[in-house]
């Protein structure tokens, strides 16, 4: 994922209600949404490296990511990110114990990683190897720090506060958020060392390219007594080639 967004409520019904873009080149081959076959999680796959960038497995837990944008990504070899959310969903281990084991390792290029074990809401940035204990109500992560005020970041944090005040959390009340395509003003664009348009480009929700955009939108609702998974997916210039919903009990 690229870009989440998340009310987290511990005492209610619905703990938690997140929705998310997955960026990504459209040339990197990945299965949908599915429930997989080899082991207990309901998420789509990326089949160059065999993990997921956001998933629920075993009692509802969850695991999100978001990789950590750089101007020069490392090109030595490194292990998949997306393996990170897998084995923590397969796991028993508390979203604490998985985090603190994995926090001071470095083998990975940068990423942030965002867990709920059905109890406790952390977030791991791993360029500072930072656990995040993340407070009730409304909260979002891009490609910077945990709540890093990235233009699109503000909009979606601000539109999501709006439609959970207003009881509006439908998926029809919800998408549209993920699915605006309006972009930052250059002057209110974050400087990550990428070239100025790219970094444009990159302001909006919904990424728009030929080669690299938006390929997944999903919302989740993960209620104590049944979860709900939504998931739209993309192929280049933002046109839709799936949707798919799932209720686990």
């Amino acid at each position: 994922m690229c870009l989440i967004a998340w009310n987290w409520q511990p005492d209610s019904e619905t703990p938690l209600l997140l929705l998310g873009n997955r960026d990504e080149y459209f040339a990197r081959p990945a299965l949908p949404l599915h429930c997989w076959q080899d082991a207990e999680v309901l998420a789509g796959k990326d089949l160059q490296a065999g993990g997921t960038w956001l998933g629920i497995g075993r009692g509802g837990r969850l695991a999100a990511l978001t990789n950590y944008r750089l101007p020069v990504v490392d090109s030595a070899p490194k292990p998949s990110r997306g393996m990170l959310t897998t084995q923590f969903l397969q796991s028993n281990s508390s979203a604490r114990t998985y985090l603190e084991a994995l926090a001071p390792q470095g083998a990975y290029n940068p990423f942030n990683l965002l867990l709920w074990d059905g109890e406790e809401l952390l977030g791991l940035e791993s360029r500072n190897q930072r656990i995040v204990t993340l407070k009730p109500g409304i909260s979002a992560v891009s490609n910077a720090d945990f709540d890093t005020p990235w233009p699109k970041l503000l909009r979606l944090k601000s539109a999501l506060q709006q439609q959970c005040k207003q009881g509006q959390t439908t998926v029809e009340g919800l998408l549209p958020l993920l699915q605006d395509r309006s972009k930052a003003a250059y002057a209110e664009l974050p400087d990550t060392g990428v070239p100025r348009e790219i970094e444009h480009m990159l302001s909006a929700a919904f990424v728009s390219s030929a080669a690299y955009g938006t390929r997944a939108s999903s919302i989740l609702a993960l209620n104590r007594q049944r979860s709900f998974f939504f998931e739209q997916t993309y192929g280049a210039q933002g046109a839709l080639t799936a949707t798919k919903h799932f209720f686990t009990i």
